[in-house]
């Protein structure tokens, strides 16, 4: 997040300074914001305003700010509830926050951000920018939603189109979809009709990657813990087209890991699971599907940005998302 997002966000939080418990919720509050990340979504928010014809000296810059820091706000609330959801241990290099504070503390620090959240979108004054944030928390909430049930109910019957309808939900939405249309209501301008589309594709694209890093990425860079989706039991792109491959034996003893809660699973089963993947040709194949699915998105994009207000900008987009949907860090 750039640091004049960062000092929105934090403007909006309560200050210490009262009681000491409440200087403790201040505290947890400001964790996930001030840990960094790659503010990828504030970004987009900019850049899409920028190639509808917004002028960052223009007094409607300060609306899309607002916007941009409501979306980083948005992304950490959520991932405070998603850890705990997923019974994470780690979040941008440290220990998630209900790993330091305990579940009810954390959960309602996420819901206080949540507020806060509203409050940046509510400052920023921009026409149609609440139902934008309100169609993202639904897709993104219905995502999840299939994600956990899928856990919860021990299902592996799936398929990869299954896979694809949810991430398309809790990804794409918050990713790519919603970002570029608040930038183009930043700009005064109706977000084109095909951002929809763009977007699910490239955040499908965004995602499938992540799960390739999940399994192979540099832990300084990725910033969560490697292979942390097969102790969490996520179903992911990879891991279903392998079980469609798989050895009988393999398949069962995955199996067998993924009945236990994540304290049961045993971590030397859980490392040759991890081989087995890496070793198949299931990375291979959700790589050619994200670049499927990207290129889809890019000529998408495209279209939607022909005769764009700030062509050079538009060209900035593009190739920003370009560097999204094919990134390997």
């Amino acid at each position: 997040m750039r640091p004049e997002l960062l000092a929105r966000v934090l403007s909006l939080l309560p200050a210490p300074g009262r009681r000491p418990e409440l200087d403790g919720y201040a505290a947890m509050l400001r964790d996930y914001p001030q840990r960094g990340g790659k503010g990828i979504r504030s970004e987009l928010v900019l850049a899409s305003a920028r190639a509808h014809g917004l002028n960052p000296e223009a007094p409607a810059w300060d609306g899309a700010l607002w916007l941009a820091a409501g979306v980083e706000m948005f992304q950490n609330w959520v991932l405070i509830h998603d850890d705990i959801e997923d019974d994470s241990e780690d979040r941008r290099g440290r220990p998630a926050l209900h790993r330091l504070h305990g579940v009810p503390l954390a959960i309602n620090a996420g819901d206080g951000l949540h507020a806060y959240m509203w409050e940046a979108v509510w400052k920023s004054g921009v026409p149609g920018g609440m139902d934008a944030f309100l169609g993202m928390i639904h897709r993104t909430a219905e995502g999840q939603h299939l994600d956990l049930c899928w856990v919860e109910d021990s299902r592996w019957d799936l398929t990869p189109d299954d896979y694809l309808d949810m991430v398309r939900l809790k990804t794409s939405y918050y990713t790519v979809v919603v970002p570029l249309a608040l930038g183009a209501l930043a700009a005064g301008a109706a977000p084109h009709g095909a951002f929809e589309p763009a977007g699910r594709a490239l955040g499908a694209a965004f995602q499938i990657r992540d799960d390739v890093l999940n399994l192979t990425g540099d832990p300084q860079k990725y910033g969560k813990e490697i292979g942390g989706d097969l102790l969490e039991g996520k179903r992911t792109l990879i891991t279903l087209h392998w079980l469609e491959h798989a050895p009988a034996e393999q398949r069962e003893a995955f199996l067998a890991q993924m009945r236990l809660p994540r304290p049961d699973k045993d971590p030397q089963v859980i490392a040759e699971v991890h081989r087995w993947l890496l070793d198949s040709g299931s990375v291979a194949h959700a790589q050619a599907v994200a670049a499927q699915e990207a290129a889809l998105g890019l000529g998408l994009l495209e279209q939607a940005l022909q005769g764009a207000a700030n062509p050079d900008a538009a060209r900035e987009l593009i190739g920003a998302m370009r560097a999204l949907a094919t990134r390997d860090a």
